[in-house]
C-alpha cells in the first residue's frame, strides 16, 4: 500500500488564496484526477471572458453582467476556502489530509497560515461585495430601461 504525501494546511491555504481560481489547492490535496480542481478554470475563465466582452463591448453587454458574477464567486469562493484551511482544527486535518502522521506539524497552524487567511478574508470579501453591486446594478437598470419601454 501507498503512503500518501503529506500535505501542508499553510501551502494548502495560500494555493486556495492565490492559485484558487486555477484550482491549484485541489491539485495540491487530491491530485490530477480531481474534476472539481479541473471545473475551477472553467469557471473562472467564463469570468474573465465577461471582463473581456465589457472591455469590448461596454457594459450594456447582457452577457457579461451574467459571466463576470462567476469570477467574483470563484474568487470570494476560493478566499472562503483558504479560510476554512487555514482555520481547520490540526488534528482534523491532519486525520483527513495526514493519516499515517496524525501529529504532524504540518498541520498546525502558524503565521504564515494567518497571513494567508487574512489575506483571503480581505480580498474574498472584496471580490464577493464587487461581484453583487455589480450584478444588482446591471440587473436593476436593465429593468428601468425594460420599464422605459413599456410606458412609452
Amino acid at each position: 500500500m501507498n503512503a500518501r504525501t503529506p500535505k501542508n494546511k499553510t501551502t494548502a491555504s495560500w494555493l486556495a488564496f492565490i492559485g484558487g481560481q486555477l484550482g491549484l489547492h485541489r491539485l495540491y490535496l487530491f491530485g490530477w484526477t480531481d474534476l472539481w480542481a479541473w471545473a475551477h478554470p472553467v469557471v473562472a475563465a467564463l469570468g474573465w471572458y465577461g471582463v473581456e466582452r465589457v472591455r469590448l463591448h461596454g457594459q450594456d453587454d447582457q452577457l457579461s453582467w451574467l459571466l463576470i458574477p462567476l469570477l467574483g464567486f470563484t474568487l470570494a469562493g476560493t478566499a472562503l476556502t483558504a479560510i476554512y484551511y487555514g482555520l481547520m482544527a490540526p488534528e482534523k486535518w491532519n486525520a483527513l489530509h495526514n493519516p499515517d502522521t496524525p501529529d504532524a506539524p504540518i498541520g498546525r497552524t502558524n503565521w504564515l497560515t494567518m497571513g494567508a487567511i487574512v489575506l483571503a478574508l480581505l480580498f474574498g470579501t472584496i471580490a464577493l461585495m464587487s461581484s453583487i453591486a455589480f450584478s444588482f446594478q446591471r440587473y436593476f437598470e436593465y429593468q428601468i430601461e425594460e420599464a422605459r419601454k413599456i410606458s412609452q
